[in-house]
Order: structure tokens, then sequence, then C-alpha cells
């Protein structure tokens, strides 16, 4: 149930209560909030660096801004800096437990292919993790994650192919890699050229909402 509904629910109640019983309206909003968070998506965040605001404070980034941008859902950051799809794929079980979310956005893949993993290495991985989460009952949003073009075309196409692979093989949604309008402005990065600085924080957040509201 969408927060919306819920406020549209209690004004309904409030319209019909007479003057002498609004002297009750504070236990009634509490009410409502009560029941609005009840029914709060949970969101898992499976990611690395990208998505663990490397660099910058925890409130500048992406996810933060997100739950700021949608309070109607519960998000849980499970991002880690340095993960690799293997590492994400050892810690979700627990995370899945601990937070039962609905949606489980996995950002994984860019350390692996810094290290120049097999990209067959990195489909096995992703593939679990796809599987654990619908066993779960949740949706999966897969983002997509390239590597620069210094590491040959061969590699890259290969790398890239196993996003778009799983998104097929399981009829899920791909979203691009949001990092493509960022990396190209030297001013949206850090200075170690991977990560995006805080500027870059609501343009990403901007270009993995409407993708996040398309896998709900």
């Amino acid at each position: 149930m969408r927060l919306f509904t819920v406020i549209a629910f209690c004004s309904a109640i409030l319209s019909l209560l007479s003057a002498k019983l609004r002297a009750g309206l504070s236990a009634v909003l509490l009410l409502c909030v009560s029941f609005s968070s009840a029914y709060a998506t949970p969101i898992l965040i499976l990611g690395d660096s990208l998505g663990a605001s490397y660099g910058v404070s925890p409130e500048q980034g992406w996810v933060n801004l997100l739950q700021q941008k949608m309070p109607q859902h519960t998000f849980i950051n499970g991002s880690v800096s340095g993960e690799t799809s293997a590492g994400g794929l050892r810690r979700l079980p627990a995370l899945l437990e601990s937070a039962t979310p609905k949606l489980v956005v996995v950002e994984l893949g860019g350390n692996d292919g810094l290290r120049g993993f097999p990209p067959k290495q990195l489909k096995e991985n992703l593939t679990k993790i796809i599987q654990l989460s619908q066993a779960q009952g949740a949706k999966v949003l897969l983002s997509e994650v390239m590597v620069p073009p210094n590491y040959g075309p061969r590699y890259a196409n290969q790398f890239t192919a196993v996003y778009h692979e799983l998104a097929k093989e399981y009829d899920i949604t791909l979203m691009p890699f949001f990092m493509e309008p960022v990396a190209v402005d030297p001013n949206l990065m850090q200075r170690d050229g991977i990560h995006p600085n805080a500027d870059a924080q609501p343009i990403i957040t901007e270009f993995v909402y409407p993708w996040i509201n398309k896998a709900l």
C-alpha cells in the first residue's frame, strides 16, 4: 500500500470527525504513521563502493538521497567498498534474512572487472545472487556495469554481455550503468577518476529513481 493511499484514508476519516472529536487528532495521526510504516517496501541495495558512498558522506550518497525522495519505502544499503560479485554473494543470505527485501538492486561487478576476473565467473556469481533473491520472494533490479576501454574490446564486450544475458534469462529489469552520464565529466568525479563526487550523487539519484519505480 502506497503512502499517499494511507494519507488519503486518514484525511477521509478526519473530515468526518466533529470539532469535539478532533481533539484526538494526534492519536489518529500516530495511527496513520504506524499503519503506513507497516506497509513500507524494503529495498536492498547490494553494491560496491559506488553504492557505499566512497569518498563522500553517507548522507550525501545517492542511496540516502533516494530514501529522502521515496520516504514511503525503506532502503537498506548493503554496499561495501571493494566488494566483488563473490563477496556480495557470500553476504547476501544474511542480508535477505535480516532485511526481507521486496526488491534487491544488484550493483556489482566493477571490482571483478578491475581485477580481470573471467566473465564466466561473474555470471555464475550474479546468477546465484538472482536465484537467492527470487527464492526469497524479492524482485531483482540488475545494474549494468562496464569496464574501462583499456581492458580491450573483447573482454569489455564479454563482460557487458553477462548483464544482458542474465536480464533475458531471468526476465528481470536491466538498468543501464548509472556512471555513464557522470564519468564523462571530470567535475563530477573524484581525483581517482573512478568514484563520483558529492555533486554527482543527485544526478545518480535521478538516474536510478525511475528504474526502481519500474521494478517495484
